[in-house]
């Protein structure tokens, strides 16, 4: 099974380069299976249906969120409507929406995704990510209920992020992380067979601070006092993400690679798709 994760999606240059690029990727790397993360893609804060929907349509199979997940508070009224959007599982019981659903592949695979958030230096500090994770890999395990097991780790610590992919290694496909907006160098695949990625980077303006015009962040570095809001960097977009070949006979992973396309990153598509 081919994959493609897709980072962090920041403000509206950073969705419009997904839509753009997304369903020509889909088309000339024959991707089975595509997941979008897109908690910032509303402005840099959040998601709102018609965005979801567009994503959807441009090709991708689901769409993962993080801490930003509610910001549009549309969300909390169509999270339950839509079994392609999840936020993290680790929310409390009773959250609105779903942390993890089973989908069907372009190649027929079972798909389990998982979204999962974690807790140092995260607010709000949700339930253990460590023993969600069980519950879902003992409710739907790797080579059973699932030919292949995906979870989006969305965290600050790599510290975090890379316990997790240690702590499902092997009984999960791939684990790639989130949040940061900055890709990380450091893509592989672990002793059991899991492919990991401490974080995927982003799609938005790299000219800018995690995707925000960088005038305001800066100020408040050198005055700690706010002159104005956060806005979402509009200038042109790097679509930042991670593919991934997963086995059909064991579910684990066999090939990891970054993808990098857009200006100021070093473009690049996974070499065992050529």
């Amino acid at each position: 099974m081919r994959l493609l994760f897709l980072g962090d999606m920041v403000g509206r240059t950073g969705r419009q380069a997904v839509f753009d690029r997304l369903p020509g990727l889909i088309s000339d790397f024959r991707l089975d299976f595509v997941i979008v993360n897109g908690e910032n893609a509303a402005g840099g804060f959040g998601i709102t249906e018609d965005i979801l929907n567009s994503t959807i349509g441009a090709g991708a199979d689901v769409m993962t969120t993080g801490n930003h997940v509610w910001d549009q508070r549309e969300a909390l009224i169509f999270a339950d409507r839509h079994d392609q959007f999840l936020r993290p599982a680790n929310y409390p019981a009773g959250t609105p929406g779903k942390g993890s659903g089973v989908y069907m592949a372009r190649n027929g695979a079972r798909v389990l995704v998982a979204n999962i958030m974690g807790r140092v230096f995260m607010s709000p500090d949700l339930d253990d990510p460590f023993k969600a994770a069980e519950g879902i890999l003992a409710a739907c395990p790797l080579g059973e209920q699932a030919d292949a097991i995906i979870f989006d780790f969305h965290a600050e610590a790599t510290s975090e992020k890379q316990c997790f992919g240690h702590f499902v290694d092997g009984r999960a496909s791939f684990v790639v992380g989130t949040h940061t907006h900055v890709p990380t160098a450091d893509h592989q695949i672990l002793n059991g067979g899991t492919a990991y990625l401490s974080d995927a980077g982003m799609c938005g303006d790299y000219d800018s601070s995690l995707g925000m015009e960088k005038e305001e962040p800066l100020n408040r570095f050198l005055s700690k006092v706010p002159r104005g809001r956060f806005e979402a960097a509009s200038g042109p977009a790097t679509i930042c993400g991670v593919g991934v070949d997963i086995s059909d006979r064991t579910g684990l992973a066999e090939n990891i690679a970054p993808l990098r396309l857009g200006p100021r990153l070093k473009e690049t598509v996974p070499e065992f798709w050529a």
